[in-house]
């Protein structure tokens, strides 16, 4: 299971209009995941609503298992929330900061969506001065 640290930074050249347009479902650069962008409330979301391998080896439903809170390590990966909080950058126009979840360490990271164009995710997560950088392609509108 190698959807490793959803980092979902949205980075390119688009403006405000185009970081408006960014809900819909995003496969993940390994193509093992697909997160559904959308409004949560007034910032944006991101869930995972499918995983290549939805399973463990016995059959069970993968769960949250390096979850730091233990009430949500039995918890099913799909429909976990792995980005939340994103709202409009102030010092970057078209780019939406928040956190990240990353369900392979439990962990979670400042982070940054970009549209690089209507079909292409910039999505970005960062620790200190570390980031890592992936490219999410658009599954629908």
């Amino acid at each position: 299971m190698r959807f490793a640290f959803v980092a979902l930074v949205l980075a390119g050249l688009a403006g405000p209009a185009l970081a408006a347009d960014i809900s819909g479902v995003w496969l993940t650069n390994t193509g093992d995941a697909h997160i559904r962008v959308a409004k949560c409330g007034a910032d944006i979301c991101g869930t995972i609503i499918w995983l290549r391998q939805p399973n463990d080896p016995a059959g069970h439903p993968l769960t949250d298992s390096r979850n730091h809170d233990p009430a949500r390590r039995s918890h099913p990966l799909l429909g976990t929330v792995v980005a939340f909080g994103f709202h409009p950058s102030h010092d970057e126009p078209g780019k939406l900061v928040g956190t990240f979840y990353n369900a392979d360490d439990g962990d979670t990271y400042r982070g940054s969506m970009m549209l690089q164009d209507a079909d292409t995710l910039h999505v970005e997560g960062c620790l200190l001065m570390f980031c890592q950088t992936q490219i999410w392609t658009r599954l629908n509108r």
